[in-house]
């Protein structure tokens, strides 16, 4: 009998059943029956997709080699449960489905789809919701990248065959896979040379990373960042669908309203199943008047007209809270920093007379909404800050603890650079000859008379009208750079004007030619120079796997004025005029010479190289 790895609670296709995994199958059993009603073997396994973070239901659907619509499971366990057995039964199927397309060498399926949840209700005038079932919400999940084989690239691995890849996750191969996915394509342009130069056998997977790994971790951070509470009032409104007026209900809006107002929350406890069904208690909601006291603007006046009177919801409904003092008071102190009233007697010497307009229940139909507003506000708040505010705890230190919340890290300078550290040779003799430089007829150090310095400056100015009157600027200077900044205007208006008329193939190539050139001279530097910030970088090299790297690096930049001379004589064959492409390309071939000339000098072993 195969052994059970892991079990849950869980309904396929509305069926309460129990879902389990073996060593063998995924298995489903309806609840009451003994045999499995879906098995699915291991090896036919292909991929995973789940609900969204935040659903109200806990999904995950399994995706097969055989059947890319595959299996969806719901979790009926409560929220917290329910998660964790999830999480539980993602981490062993995604250890299965890696196992698939490494050693079975299945191929690789489409990503899935998956549409949001959503349940959209017919109503009659006025509108009257009833509920359906949405369908299944998915984000799918990547299982870990295939286990590392020999490379079957034309370029040898140099510096990272070598050494093992980190990542910004440590050793979480998984996540650097779908980060590196991410960013490549939110990028085309990093996407199509990734193409060129690493599926093209030029430099390897952790090469190319190198250097961007600030794109890892911007890519991880936001994705780290949370989506906080929408700030719009829960304000169901009707929708056209299909010629219909419809009020479109998704768990979410349940769990919205509820949040939002507990005493519709405390209603459908009340009557739901025992006196109304669902669809009934939503029905008579919409359509009664304690669905148009919560709406968010004074527009319902204009519906208290024609919505009926209800018995089980009338009950319900509170007294508008329209009197002076608030129905409920804030029981958490104000802060300082944002009280309006903590100034209210200050400099009573320059006359700090009240605000005569600011005047609480001066306008009293406008106090319920004016409330409605500031309370939801404040769950608002709560909801960001982790709870009320009378439940966080909070330690007064007086003014110290006060102005310590506008001591922002962000305002504080960084004194944590290290800089590059700048190699020289003989450095004990160029300290030697400043030292020695300073002799007696150094004047640095001698005390300056102020008094002196200030009648020298006084006798300068003395006649600066008569200076000034014989002051004669060359026009000449002037003329010339008026006639430069002319003439670099008008060809640039003659560029932007000239018809592009360089085929499209051949402009193409130009573009790969200058692109995989400049990422060859990224690579070369980074391996003669640290990088700028050495706290970003994912993996540090050793001095040989650095030079072997530079090595490389010039022999891919040796042939750059071989490509260069191939494109002219292409643009000869096209009726281009070679002299255009030449001068197009040659920012790029003097900034290889020099990487060149920079090579030769190294290893010729010329003093003041390194």
């Amino acid at each position: 009998m195969p052994s059970i790895v892991c079990s849950a609670q869980a309904s396929y296709k509305k069926l309460p059943g129990l879902l389990e995994l073996t060593d063998a199958h995924l298995q489903w059993t309806k609840a009451g029956e003994n045999a499995p009603a879906v098995k699915v073997p291991h090896a036919e396994t292909a991929s995973l997709s789940r609900s969204k973070v935040g659903a109200a239901q806990v999904r995950l659907k399994v995706g097969l080699f055989s059947d890319e619509a595959g299996h969806n499971f719901t979790f009926t366990s409560p929220q917290a449960v329910a998660l964790a057995e999830r999480d539980k039964f993602e981490a062993e199927l995604s250890n299965i489905i890696a196992r698939n397309r490494t050693g079975a060498g299945a191929p690789v399926p489409p990503p899935l789809k998956a549409a949001a949840p959503h349940a959209a209700v017919a109503t009659p005038a006025p509108p009257t919701p009833t509920l359906a079932q949405g369908s299944a919400a998915g984000t799918p999940i990547r299982p870990p990248p295939p286990i590392s084989r020999p490379s079957t690239s034309r370029a040898g691995s140099v510096v990272s065959d070598a050494r093992a890849s980190v990542t910004p996750f440590g050793n979480d191969a998984t996540s650097d896979f779908r980060l590196r996915k991410k960013v490549l394509l939110s990028t085309p342009e990093l996407a199509q040379l990734h193409r060129e130069l690493v599926m093209g056998g030029h430099i390897t997977e952790n090469e190319f990373w190198e250097g961007r790994e600030h794109l890892l971790l911007a890519q991880a951070a936001a994705e780290s960042q949370k989506r906080g509470k929408p700030g719009q009032l829960v304000d169901p409104r009707p929708q056209s669908v299909d010629g219909e007026v419809k009020i479109v209900i998704t768990p979410q809006l349940v769990h919205d309203i509820f949040e939002e107002f507990p005493i519709v929350a405390k209603a459908y406890n009340d009557n739901v199943p025992a006196k109304l069904s669902e669809a009934e208690f939503w029905s008579r909601y919409f359509q009664s008047k304690l669905f148009n006291a919560h709406r968010a603007s004074i527009r319902s006046s204009a519906a208290q007209h024609v919505v009926k009177d209800d018995p089980i919801f009338d009950k319900y409904m509170e007294k508008d809270d329209d009197e002076l003092e608030p129905r409920r008071l804030r029981e958490e102190g104000v802060d300082t920093f944002i009280d309006l009233g903590a100034t209210s007697v200050d400099h009573e010497e320059t006359g700090n007379e009240r605000d005569v307009t600011m005047q609480a229940g001066k306008q009293r139909a406008v106090l319920p909404l004016i409330r409605k507003f500031n309370e939801h506000s404040t769950r608002l708040l709560d909801t960001a800050l982790g709870g009320p505010a009378a439940k966080r705890r909070r330690v007064d230190d007086g003014d110290g603890e006060r102005y310590s919340q506008l001591d922002l890290e962000d305002l504080h300078d960084n004194q944590s650079s290290t800089g590059i550290v700048l190699e020289m040779q003989n450095r004990q003799r160029y300290f030697d000859g400043r030292a020695n430089g300073t002799g007696a007829g150094d004047t640095a150090g001698m005390p300056v008379s102020f008094a002196d310095a200030l009648q020298q400056s006084k006798a300068s100015t003395q006649e600066w009208s008569t200076d000034l009157s014989q002051l004669k600027l060359d026009q000449k200077a002037a003329h010339a750079a008026l006639v430069n900044m002319t003439q670099n205007v008008s060809s640039r208006l003659d560029v932007k004007m000239r018809k592009h008329d360089i085929p499209e193939s051949l402009f193409r190539q130009m573009t790969t030619c200058q692109t995989a050139a400049n990422e060859f001279l990224r690579q070369f530097w980074l391996a003669i120079y640290p990088p700028a910030n050495e706290s970003q970088a994912l993996s540090v090299a050793t001095p040989a796997q650095k030079a072997a790297k530079a090595a490389k690096m010039i022999s891919y930049l040796s042939k750059t004025h071989e490509k260069v001379e191939a494109l002219v004589g292409a643009a000869h064959q096209e009726g281009v005029d070679p002299a255009r492409i030449r001068v197009a390309m040659n920012p790029i071939i003097v900034a290889v010479d020099k990487a060149l000339e920079f090579w030769r000098l190294k290893n010729a072993k010329v003093p003041g190289v390194r």
